[in-house]
């Protein structure tokens, strides 16, 4: 089978136009059709939900990357259930991990400031951000979390799986209300 140059696509798809050549490029199509790659929406559609701005790859924006409901919901999600201090009994957490999150910003390094809706922030090195870890939670008990819920979104810990999860520096990690997330240098 032939391969063909985007310039001989081209040439095909015009040479339509053209009797001797208009069965040839009426039959080649199917042959030189190329699916489409998947792609994540890159620019938000509802309201957003999260704004992620420094030093990051993929961005809707220069150094800018916002993220509505269902751009959130098209990454890749975990889930978990366990205790937190601020709550009462094991409670059950969706959403996207950190990890996923600053993979498919292409950050590799520096610090991710992130900062609640009350302008309380942390900081956390990307380097301590490990799959298994910290998830940007949504969902609480299957249900969308409101702002009086510590929602939209919440970093949360499977705090119960392990005792490095169970400790002053992870529970002061835990922001909720996330609405912004700053890579830092």
């Amino acid at each position: 089978m032939p391969i063909f140059t985007k310039t001989a696509k081209a040439v095909l798809i015009l040479s339509r136009s053209l009797p001797v050549a208009a069965g040839l490029a009426l039959a080649v199509p199917a042959v030189l059709a190329e699916p489409a790659p998947p792609s994540a929406p890159t620019a938000p559609a509802g309201q957003v939900m999260l704004t992620v701005t420094g030093r990051i790859a993929g961005s809707d924006g220069p150094g800018v990357a916002r993220f509505d409901a269902a751009m959130l919901a098209a990454l890749p999600r975990r889930s978990f259930a366990t205790s937190t201090i601020w709550t009462e009994g094991v409670q059950s957490f969706s959403g996207v991990e950190l990890r996923s999150l600053i993979d498919h910003l292409g950050v590799t390094g520096g610090t991710l400031k992130i900062t609640a809706v009350n302008d309380y922030s942390v900081q956390i090195p990307v380097s301590e951000v490990v799959a298994g870890g910290a998830l940007l939670a949504d969902l609480r008990d299957g249900k969308p979390m409101k702002v009086r819920d510590k929602g939209p979104l919440w970093l949360v810990y499977p705090y119960d799986s392990a005792p490095e999860f169970r400790n002053e520096i992870v529970y002061s990690r835990s922001v909720w209300q996330v609405d912004r997330i700053e890579v830092l240098p």
